[in-house]
């Protein structure tokens, strides 16, 4: 892998970090409303206008907005994505300390999802039109068409409330009860998982049917190879790549999705804090943890770029 290819891609990670930056500092800022008066006021009062105007010199929206973009950049720059409009917290400590809950309940979902629908994307096209093939893709038809939250809400019905199999949410540090932990990451895992695995599944077995078709496969089995060698060795990596691709494009639904599982699982991640910004007008905090997650799909894509290189050197060309 040449140093002027990963040099050019990282480039490219920082100019879309800076275009994501900047989209949502403008966006932020032509909402209507003073974040000011918002934050002053309380039961719908209004607030005094000299408190007003003294908290807005404070946290320096009385500034152009060209000034406030530029300091935006220069905190950013330094890794300091201010302070909470509504507890007074920097939201850099908030983040680390929610984050890493988020890429947890993340990571689980990716791998139940990686586990359930690449291999039966594989039996399905080795099965091609059998009833397993059929079943299957009656069942990601309807994963896909079901809502997260529903499934959530459903796990939570079925699994806790009626055959009381699993806790219906929570937390639980792993260092203090890793037992009851897993328990609490199991279901809302699940429900992040299943419109992921569904994708992988139908692009695993599209995948499957065209590398099988191709002429070297004959060939290699011609050859006396067993077919065991040439589905592991030569179709399955040439087939990994379109799979390889839509597992990164879909790592940005499941941080997405985890906003609303966390909250039907009452998981503490990011999503508690995103949520109470927006209602509050909690600019920093919002601008944090949305920068937080785009620059995370970036390093997705890019991790994702390095695997299919590496699996196939054309790419880098």
């Amino acid at each position: 892998m040449s140093s002027a290819w990963l040099i050019r891609r990282l480039l490219v990670v920082l100019f879309l970090a800076w275009v994501v930056a900047t989209v949502v500092f403008l966006a932020l800022h032509v909402v209507p409303g003073d974040p000011a008066e918002l934050l002053l006021s309380s039961g719908g009062a209004t607030p005094d206008p000299a408190l007003v105007e003294e908290l807005r010199s404070r946290l320096g929206l009385d500034q152009p907005l060209l000034v406030q973009y530029g300091a935006f950049l220069v905190s950013l720059f330094h890794g300091d994505l201010g302070t909470s409009l509504i507890d007074d917290y920097p939201v850099v400590q908030e983040i680390a300390l929610r984050l890493p809950r988020t890429l947890e309940l993340v990571a689980a979902g990716a791998f139940l999802a990686v586990m359930a629908g690449v291999p039966a994307g594989v039996y399905a096209a080795l099965h091609r039109g059998g009833r397993f093939d059929r079943a299957a893709a009656s069942i990601t038809a309807l994963l896909l068409a079901v809502p997260v939250f529903v499934v959530g809400t459903l796990l939570v019905l079925l699994l806790a409330q009626v055959l009381r199999l699993m806790p219906a949410g929570g937390y639980v540090p792993f260092s203090q009860d890793p037992l009851r932990h897993l328990m609490l990451l199991a279901l809302p895992a699940i429900a992040i998982a299943k419109g992921l695995a569904a994708m992988l599944f139908r692009s695993t077995r599209a995948a499957m049917l065209d590398a099988l078709a191709n002429d070297y496969v004959r060939t290699a089995l011609a050859k006396g190879l067993s077919p065991l060698r040439v589905i592991v060795v030569h179709v399955l990596r040439n087939a990994l790549n379109p799979v390889i691709t839509v597992l990164g494009l879909q790592m940005g639904t499941l941080l997405g999705g985890t906003v609303l599982v966390e909250y039907v699982f009452n998981w503490p991640g990011l999503s508690t804090p995103l949520l109470r910004a927006v209602e509050g007008r909690d600019y920093p905090t919002v601008v944090g943890i949305v920068l937080t997650i785009s620059v995370l799909f970036l390093l997705i894509n890019l991790a994702v770029d390095l695997l299919q290189a590496a699996l196939d050197p054309r790419i880098r060309a």
